[in-house]
Formats: C-alpha cells, sequence, structure tokens
C-alpha cells in the first residue's frame, strides 16, 4: 500500500472512531508497528492529526483547561445526567461505604438515593448537606475548598483518603479518552479523584456523551480502571468497549 493511501486510511479511521490505537491500525491497515508509528509521526507534524502515546487522536479532539462554574454545568444536557445518575443510585446496597465525588452528575444522584442502610463519604459540600437532609449517614473530607466546582482539594483530603476503604465510588470526570483516561483542569482536585478512585472495589464514572474523547489538563485514572455510566453515546471507538455502560 502507498504511503498516501496509509495516510487517507488512516485519517478516514480516525473521523469515523475518534481515537485509534497503533495495534488496531496494524491489523485494519496489514502494516508493520514501525511504519505505523512513521506514519503517524508524519500526520502529526503535518497537523493532519494529534499522535498520543500508544495511537492517536482527532486534531480537533477537545482540550479543556479550565473548569466552568457549578451554576452553569448543571443545566447542560440534565435529562441525560438524570438517567444517568438515577441508575447509579440505584448501585448502592444495604452495608454499601459509597465515596461520592463532587460533580453535577454525582449530585442529581442524591434525588434518587433511598439506601439509608449505607455509609457515604462526599469531598462536596453541598452534597454532604443534602444527603445530611434525607437522613443519609455522611462523612465530608477536610481541606481546602474550590467555589469553583465546590469541591475539598488537595493535600490534606488526600490524606484523609488514605483510612478509607470504599465498596463503591462515583465519581465525575470533565474528560473521556481512550489513551488519556479519565481527566480533569486542576492538580489538586485530580489528587483526590485519583486517591479515592485506588481506594474503592468498584469504580463508576457517571458521563453524559459530551464527555467522551474530550481531554483535560490532568489524567487521574486510566480508561481501564472504572466502568463508565453514560447514555446516547454513539461514537463508534467508545461502543465496543466493555467497561461501558450505555443506557
Amino acid at each position: 500500500m502507498l504511503t498516501e493511501e496509509r495516510f487517507a486510511k488512516i485519517l478516514s479511521i480516525l473521523e469515523r472512531t475518534g481515537s485509534v490505537t497503533v495495534q488496531q491500525l496494524m491489523a485494519e491497515l496489514n502494516t508493520s508497528e514501525s511504519t505505523i508509528r512513521r506514519d503517524l509521526t508524519a500526520l502529526d507534524a503535518n497537523g493532519q492529526l494529534t499522535k498520543v502515546h500508544g495511537g492517536a487522536i482527532l486534531k480537533n479532539a477537545a482540550y479543556s483547561t479550565i473548569d466552568d462554574e457549578v451554576i452553569h454545568r448543571k443545566e447542560q444536557n440534565r435529562e441525560a445526567k438524570e438517567i444517568i445518575a438515577k441508575y447509579a443510585a440505584g448501585l448502592i446496597k444495604p452495608g454499601d461505604f459509597v465515596y461520592i465525588d463532587a460533580g453535577t452528575t454525582t449530585e442529581f444522584m442524591i434525588d434518587y438515593i433511598t439506601e439509608k442502610q449505607a455509609i457515604l463519604v462526599t469531598n462536596a459540600i453541598t452534597h454532604a448537606k443534602r444527603l445530611a437532609e434525607k437522613g443519609c449517614k455522611v462523612y465530608i473530607l477536610g481541606g481546602e475548598f474550590k467555589a469553583v466546582t465546590e469541591a475539598i482539594v488537595g493535600e490534606e483530603a488526600v490524606e484523609t483518603l488514605e483510612k478509607y476503604n470504599f465498596t463503591k465510588g462515583f465519581f465525575g470526570t470533565n474528560g473521556i479518552s481512550i489513551q488519556k483516561g479519565f481527566s480533569t483542569p486542576e492538580l489538586r482536585e485530580a489528587m483526590v479523584k485519583k486517591k479515592s478512585m485506588e481506594n474503592c472495589r468498584e469504580c463508576y464514572v457517571l458521563a453524559d456523551s459530551s464527555k467522551f474523547n474530550q481531554i483535560s489538563s490532568v489524567t487521574f485514572a486510566p480508561f481501564e480502571s472504572a466502568t463508565i455510566i453514560t447514555t446516547d453515546m454513539k461514537q463508534e471507538a467508545f461502543q465496543k468497549c466493555q467497561n461501558i455502560l450505555n443506557l
């Protein structure tokens, strides 16, 4: 196959899937790893794709470096968030020790949590207040308050998490990428997400379809580390992933 033909096929695959690994391209193009890597380097240099570790993503894959304020995010994709949150809340069972991450979709969970025989821990002041008002037993992490996301973040929160071993955890994310995993714009918040996920037996990321093929500044967990609960997700590359529950 001529170089120009390979380039066209690689770009066609990316347009269809949003991201691709070197191994996938080797199989689809019946070409060696070294050739694929050279092709990706060349296409990246030409500005036609973005080369990442282990593969490539579309050049126009969105990168975000700043958090939107909670008040602006609450109404974005609200219907999808409600569906995701209701399903997630139903996963909490008697005796569970649950971590609930700050975020708008995780906050919607609170409306649907009925299990009072579970213990809940959160890094979101609003979440803690609403859960307590519902009669749930809830603990809140200590640390620095981040007003934009209404979350407790930083090293003190991470130290608090050291002693906890959760049965389940429910997390928000700004971006989901097969290569770059789950990401968020700010390091202090990423630290808390990372530690809490590491201390969960079962991890669930709640994300509407707009979060896919998005990348933020700091990766806090690899793509395979959690079950993703979503809805109306049509991107072909993600539809084949076994850790995605598309409601």
